[in-house]
């Protein structure tokens, strides 16, 4: 009886993270889509104490005593851990989100690589077939964990490079099949019977085992530049749901089974979907530097960089029909997004059309700039994808583009000899005129020359993005 209301708890559970998962699937539903996901989490948590809180009431002595220690310190970690988690998510800034998303990523996959080195040592698995899926979860846990790890610490600025140098592929190749022996070795450690024989080898085999998968996941992740952080982040967090329900197999656990291959199956269609984005493979995110070869120029730049002012671009957007804007990195790292829907507001006061264009890839996590406008005030219903507003830029009279780069650089369209050759873009370059907001004239992450910049209607507001919005703001009331 216990055992059915228990799986029936899960199962509930499951239907809950399911449709929290579809909520979050947009912006006007995220927020219940969380709570529901949380309720979810909270009754599955529960639900997970109450065996062995209620084999209590027949154990006595030191078993009884072991027991109610286990169950102590396991509602001590939760409640400190919840504790933390609550009080970093009030804290942190929504242009920190990225990190926090990375962080958690990497907490969750070094939980399931944790629950898997447990299962392992007390020769959880009763047959091949677990064991070699408790091998598995493990693999990918512990490579989730050291990834997500070190994409925060690039995230959070606590490693300035990309780790790019001849023959890192050739490393990866070797720690990858190292680790793969070992997997083999630990998947056959079990006899027919289901008995384990947890020997010195055995255990030190595991041992170096985790030790390797860490090595690969860092080595994965230290190559990885700034733009494709948004793919790696939702590619770890795909790995880190893939182990959770590996893990969730092995311990018979349904609600861990289905959390994980929800979160497992969403994230690698969400990787699948952004690597689309960019016109390349996730092989090719991962152990391919995203730049030009050589370092050799792609595409001969014509004209010039023709810099504006705050004053005259406030002019051009005062007496505008129609304005877009195109939200980058750079207004993130600004934290221009108050500044910008405050310019968008007086805008609108003009009976100036506003919308905003957000590119699949903008930022450094899946919805980056959709996150920072949703905190700034912007109404969902003024933001548009890239396949719905790319036809409005052709009867725009202003593409306002801040802190964007490679993501509206039209040489994507024409040069096949490009790195970003076929990657879609916004198509800034058919307004009428364009405006970029940018600090200086340094290139984007791809290495090469935005040809937008050079475009003969397209000036540059050079400045800090918070700073030259405001300054066209103080313009724009002077009118």
């Amino acid at each position: 009886m216990l055992s059915t209301t228990i799986q029936i708890v899960y199962f509930i559970a499951a239907i809950l993270f399911i449709l929290g998962l579809k909520a979050m699937s947009s912006p006007v539903t995220a927020r219940k889509g969380m709570i529901w996901a949380g309720v979810g989490m909270l009754i599955a948590t529960f639900v997970t104490f109450l065996p062995d809180t209620l084999r209590l009431i027949d154990l006595e002595g030191e078993r009884a005593s072991l027991l109610a220690t286990n169950i102590s310190l396991a509602v001590i970690a939760v409640v400190i851990g919840s504790w933390i988690a609550y009080v970093s998510a009030k804290k942190v800034a929504m242009t920190d989100m990225p990190q926090m998303v990375a962080l958690y990523n990497g907490l969750g996959g070094g939980a399931a690589a944790c629950i898997a080195a447990i299962a392992l040592l007390q020769g959880h698995a009763t047959n091949t077939v677990t064991q070699v899926l408790a091998v598995l979860g493990a693999l990918i846990g512990a490579v989730a964990f050291s990834g997500s790890i070190i994409a925060f610490a690039k995230l959070q600025g606590l490693i300035w490079k990309s780790w790019q140098f001849k023959g890192v592929q050739i490393i990866n190749l070797v720690v990858f099949v190292v680790s793969l022996l070992l997997a083999i070795y630990l998947s056959s450690q079990v006899h027919t019977d289901g008995s384990h024989e947890i020997s010195a080898t055995y255990t030190l085999a595991i041992i170096a085992f985790f030790v390797v998968a860490l090595i690969f996941g860092i080595t994965i992740a230290m190559p990885i530049g700034g733009a494709d952080m948004p793919v790696v982040i939702s590619l770890f967090n795909a790995l880190t749901g893939l182990a959770v329900g590996l893990e969730g197999f092995v311990l018979q656990n349904a609600a861990m089974m289905i959390a994980g291959t929800v979160v497992g199956s969403a994230g690698s269609l969400l990787t699948k979907l952004m690597a689309d984005a960019m016109n390349r493979k996730v092989g090719a995110i991962l152990f391919k530097k995203f730049g030009v070869a050589d370092g050799e120029p792609a595409g001969e730049v014509k004209g010039s960089m023709k810099a504006t002012d705050a004053t005259d671009t406030a002019i051009n957007m005062a007496y505008a029909s129609k304005v877009i804007i195109i939200p980058g990195y750079g207004m993130a790292v600004a934290q221009a997004q108050h500044k910008v829907w405050e310019l968008a507001e007086l805008l609108r006061q003009r009976d100036v059309d506003v919308r905003f264009a957000i590119h699949p890839v903008a930022g450094r996590m899946p919805g980056h700039m959709n996150v920072l406008l949703a905190e700034a005030g912007v109404p969902y219903d003024l933001i548009e994808d890239l396949e719905d507003i790319n036809a409005e830029f052709s009867t725009t009279d202003i593409a306002l583009v801040i802190g964007a780069n490679d993501v509206v650089n039209p040489i994507a369209r024409t040069d096949p000899s490009s790195p970003i050759f076929g990657m879609p873009i916004l198509s800034a370059d058919e307004a009428r005129n364009t405006v970029v907001v940018k600090r200086g004239k340094g290139k984007g992450f791809s290495g090469i020359e935005n040809h937008l910049f050079y475009a003969d209607n397209t000036r540059m507001l050079y400045g800090d993005a918070k700073d030259a919005i405001n300054q066209v703001i103080q313009s724009l009331k002077e009118l």
